[in-house]
């Protein structure tokens, strides 16, 4: 199954980013084949981070839940999420980065 988590970032998440980016990155690594894309969001390129985008493939909601919970970002500094799920269009096609 697929889901998009979009995360916004609180006043306290740039501390907790640079406290413990290596960290939440060696965590998306590890799951990358639950987490196939995942990466920050800003207003403009080169801007302040905002928040975070995450696509999952996985075996239901509460896996992507687990996940999201788990990483250490979020045990740092729970910060709110939607998690929906996600019909891509043209399935056929593999998406391209």
């Amino acid at each position: 199954m697929r889901f998009v988590a979009i995360f916004d970032d609180s006043t306290e998440m740039s501390e907790v980013r640079d406290r413990l980016e290596s960290d939440h990155l060696r965590y998306l690594e590890e799951h990358h084949a639950e987490i196939p894309m995942a990466g920050g969001l800003r207003n403009e390129p080169g801007g302040s981070y905002v928040g975070g985008l995450w696509v999952f493939e996985v075996a239901n909601r509460a896996r992507a839940v687990e996940l999201i919970e788990g990483d250490p970002y979020f045990i740092a500094c729970p910060r709110t999420y939607r998690l929906l799920a996600w019909g891509k269009a043209l399935p056929h096609l593999q998406a391209q980065m």
